[in-house]
């Protein structure tokens, strides 16, 4: 895995093998950040990543000048990954690591951020309860969007806070919000 731009472009990393996380590709990543590049200033976002795994996202964001994170994940292995990481880039100032359950995190959390990214288990049971889970809380500004990567098994072409769907092969990025803007 790479990061694709900003202050650390083209730095490399390389998770460990027995990481349970399923990295975002560099490919639908870059997709995913070209979108994100063309309606927010990244060193004015606040940024909630869930399951965040390998921390790919996060990195990115750092790299492109995100200063306010929130990573959550489960897993000892991932969150150790993630502390080394956030160190070697100097990081960790500006995010808050939290080893936990992301869709408890959903209930608890009492910050509202700018971007929320999910990138849960495919197989998760709760995978479709989650858009309606961040829309209900507090967690996502009014402005703010909130993006669920998932397999092409799932569908919210029907939920009323669907901004767009974007499909790079098994990945899909499903883009939510409050306001939903006509030329979207």
């Amino acid at each position: 895995m790479r990061i694709n731009a900003g202050k650390f472009r083209g730095k490399r990393f390389y998770p460990p093998s027995n990481i349970p996380a399923r990295p975002t590709t560099d490919f639908a990543k870059e997709a995913l950040f070209n979108i994100l590049n063309n309606h927010f200033d990244f060193e004015e976002v606040s940024f909630l990543d869930l399951f965040a795994g390998t921390g790919n996202i996060s990195f990115e964001m750092f790299s492109r000048g995100c200063m306010d994170m929130t990573l959550v994940d489960l897993s000892p292995i991932s969150i150790g990954f993630i502390k080394k990481m956030a160190e070697s880039l100097k990081m960790d100032a500006h995010a808050r690591i939290i080893k936990g359950d992301a869709l408890a995190h959903i209930e608890n959390d009492y910050k509202s951020y700018d971007l929320i990214f999910a990138g849960p288990p495919y197989a998760l049971e709760q995978i479709n309860e989650i858009p309606d889970r961040i829309l209900h809380s507090n967690l996502l500004k009014p402005e703010g969007w909130f993006i669920l990567e998932t397999s092409p098994k799932h569908n919210f072409l029907n939920h009323p806070h669907l901004l767009r769907v974007n499909n790079y092969g098994q990945t899909h990025f499903w883009f939510f919000s409050h306001e939903i803007f006509e030329d979207e």
